[in-house]
Order: C-alpha cells, then structure tokens, then sequence
C-alpha cells in the first residue's frame, strides 16, 4: 500500500515539473513597450483607426509570435506578427450575411438546429484560407471551419 502511495505521489511531482516544458503552446499578455521594434511599428499599422483591446506573446510549437486584439467598426479583429513584424494571420469577424452561399449552407446544415454564434475569416499570409464558426448545440459549444469553397474542414467540440 505504502509503494502505491509513493509511486502516486512520485508520479505527480514529475507531471508538475515537467508539464510546463512539455507544454507546446502559451499565450502571456504584454505590454506596447514589451513589444519588439518591427512589431511595434505593425501594430501601430494595423490598429489605426480601431481600438487595441490587447497584446500578447504566444509561443506555439517552439515559434514566438505576438498578437494584437483589436477592435474595428464594432467587431474584432485578431492579429497574429511574427518577430520580423510580419502579419502571418488575421481572424476577422464578419457577419453570416457577408458569407458566400455555399459557406453559409455549410453552417448551417452543422449548425442544425443550434444557434450560430461568431463567425470569423481566417486570412494567412494574404489569402482568405477558412472560415470559422462559433455553434452551440443543445447547451454545447463546438467550433467548424469551412474552406471558401464550402467544405467542411473541421469539426471540434469545446
């Protein structure tokens, strides 16, 4: 009995050690001045005329990016620089009336009889590459993504 407990309790403290360097993907809230130069001057790019609702610096998959939350003409706006202030992503909302009909029956048709909360183009590297939607569902979140075209790309419940 007394092993199993330390075994247990050995277990724990090396998930608790090692987890974070395990940890592929973290996001941390930053500050303007935090910012590097050429991404700086990015952000300043992007944000005018909007409203910078906050900065971040995401680590994903070993990379370093940093994102700028925005808000323009009442909806959101997430844009996502790398150090060299590159914009690698831009996720934009926009309204289901603006989608293309083939998107729209996509979403709908997964939709089903839930309620379509969000829907946001994804744009990577200049080129509108999907667009994804916020369902829920009988009282569960999910989240699709449709290529331009109208296939459904993925599927994944929150």
């Amino acid at each position: 009995m007394m092993l199993g407990v330390r075994l247990v309790a050995a277990f724990l403290f090396m998930s608790m050690v090692f987890s974070p360097a395990l940890s592929q993907n973290s996001e941390k809230s930053i500050k303007m001045k935090d910012l590097p130069e050429a991404v700086r001057k990015t952000v300043q790019e992007q944000s005018k005329g909007a409203t910078l609702r906050g900065l971040a610096k995401e680590v994903e998959d070993g990379k370093t990016f940093y994102e700028a939350e925005l808000k323009v003409n009442g909806h959101n706006r997430d844009v996502l620089i790398d150090p060299t202030g590159a914009v690698v992503e831009i996720e934009e909302q926009v309204t289901f009336a603006s989608l293309p009909a083939n998107v729209k029956a996509t979403i709908q048709k997964e939709a089903s009889k839930g309620k379509i909360l969000i829907v946001e183009s994804i744009t990577k590297n200049n080129v509108l590459e999907a667009y994804e939607a916020h369902l829920t569902r009988a009282g569960k979140k999910s989240e699709i993504k449709v290529a331009p075209d109208g296939k459904l790309i993925t599927t994944e419940k929150k």
